[in-house]
């Protein structure tokens, strides 16, 4: 059978039947009215994918049927049978969104192939309602784990200005999720089925974020050996993210007034103005204010870019989401690493709660990510936790010594020692610690 379900409306009941058992034959599953009271009625109740509808019924016109189907029902595609085709009926029919609209008799032949492709446009359109539903759960609101106060604050107001084309500037101390915003702003945006294209401001010197941003013209600079895009090209459309935007050069900053003034912008080495929309969401973990006052930051781009102004919390502010956070992200790595971790040990969680986390969600999510590969037990614990956690956990504990927590310490850069089979980089990676500090630690505590 296919996963295609049609109504096929029509007061001839002869014809009615003559029809259902040629569309079953093709693997369809039909259901019948005779009037378009008792279609409205099946469309209400089922599952309808396709209408197979006569123009001149009992209680009403086809043609007008179209139009307040489609209204209703957008999804639903419409083939209109006719015992008398004409063209001004016809035309009117596919303007009010038919697929087709065909003569009863003469067009017999043509029932099933229209079926067919009626069928293959409602398949596409359900994948694409699947993809944007995937979309939306890889990058919309759902996404952002929390309930404190805090973050559902933050939440309602980026819910609020993501139906709108303002410009939106996302504030908070780094790793506190300002990306994940900003995709899930552009997720619930008209926006939406265009690019979302991300910059990091800081990533790039004022030499070369110009051409990033704008594009260039081959031969404009040393190694500009084609012509390039720029990113808000590229962004057409859709949303550009420009994070860290308090790093953007001053010189540069003017130009891009200009673009969020009237969309217009020049590539590197080009005099041929270019145009283009997007919408503009930023974010910083500075005080723009006080940039301005520094002079390292213009004021009248400050307010294009913050209309509307978003300060997500940090980590310590809703602390009572680390564990839903820390939750999320052992089920993360347990099934990337294939361990049978189940939950994390109340006194583990605890010492979590208990941390600054001055890195934030992004430092969290290291931290579980670092304590799963370490952790042999079925239960998250404490000794999986990096130094410094232990560290802050045990000073709200008088009775933990300083001697312990050195062999806290010993036993768990060991530990990381043995799961990286002695590869040093890597384990001063898994430790957040710099390569140096590691020797030192190997040669403090005479570790092998």
């Amino acid at each position: 059978m296919r996963d295609t379900n049609i109504l096929i409306i029509d007061d001839e009941e002869k014809l009615r039947n003559l029809l259902k058992r040629i569309i079953t034959l093709e693997g369809y599953h039909v259901f019948e009215a005779n009037t378009l009271t008792n279609g409205n009625r099946i469309l209400e109740n089922e599952s309808v994918d396709i209408v197979l509808c006569d123009v001149k019924l009992p209680d009403g016109n086809g043609v007008e049927f179209t139009a307040k189907l489609k209204e209703k029902y957008p999804d639903i595609e419409i083939i209109l049978l006719t015992a008398y085709g004409n063209i001004p009926d016809g035309v009117r029919a596919i303007k009010n969104g038919a697929f087709d609209y065909i003569v009863k008799g003469d067009d017999n032949d043509k029932v099933i192939p229209l079926l067919n492709r009626a069928s293959e446009k409602v398949d596409l359109y359900k994948k694409i309602k699947k993809l944007e539903k995937q979309l939306n759960e890889k990058f919309g609101f759902d996404k952002i784990i929390g309930n404190s106060p805090q973050i559902l604050d933050s939440i309602n107001l980026a819910k609020k200005v993501a139906v709108s084309n303002t410009p939106v500037l996302l504030t908070g101390e780094t790793g506190t999720g300002k990306e994940l915003f900003a995709e899930a702003i552009h997720a619930g945006s008209s926006h939406k089925n265009h690019p979302f294209v991300a910059l990091n401001c800081s990533a790039f010197s004022k030499e070369i974020i110009e051409s990033e941003l704008f594009g260039h013209k081959a031969g404009a600079f040393t190694g500009a050996t084609k012509d390039k895009k720029g990113l808000v090209e590229e962004a057409k459309g859709g949303t550009l993210f420009l994070d860290e935007i308090g790093d953007l050069p001053l010189e540069l900053q003017p130009k891009l007034l200009r673009f969020l003034e009237n969309g217009s912008y020049y590539r590197v080495g080009e005099t041929t103005e270019r145009k283009t929309e997007i919408r503009l969401i930023a974010a910083t973990n500075r005080d723009l204010q006080k940039e301005i006052e520094n002079k390292h930051f213009r004021s009248d781009l400050y307010y294009r870019i913050a209309v509307f102004s978003i300060q997500l919390p940090s980590l310590k502010e809703r602390v009572t989401d680390i564990s839903l956070l820390a939750e999320y992200y052992l089920k993360t790595y347990t099934a990337k690493t294939n361990k049978d971790i189940q939950s994390i040990s109340k006194e583990a969680l605890l010492a979590l709660q208990k941390n600054q986390w001055k890195g934030n969600i992004r430092e969290l999510k290291n931290v579980i990510e670092r304590a799963v590969i370490l952790e042999d037990s079925n239960v998250l614990t404490i000794n999986s936790l990096p130094f410094e956690i232990l560290q802050a956990h045990a000073d709200g504990a008088s009775a933990t010594s300083l001697f312990y927590l050195a062999d806290v310490e010993k036993l768990h850069i060991q530990k990381v020692l043995g799961h990286t089979k002695g590869n040093k980089a890597e384990a001063a990676r898994l430790l957040n610690i710099g390569l140096a500090t590691l020797y030192r630690k190997i040669e403090e505590y005479h570790l092998k």
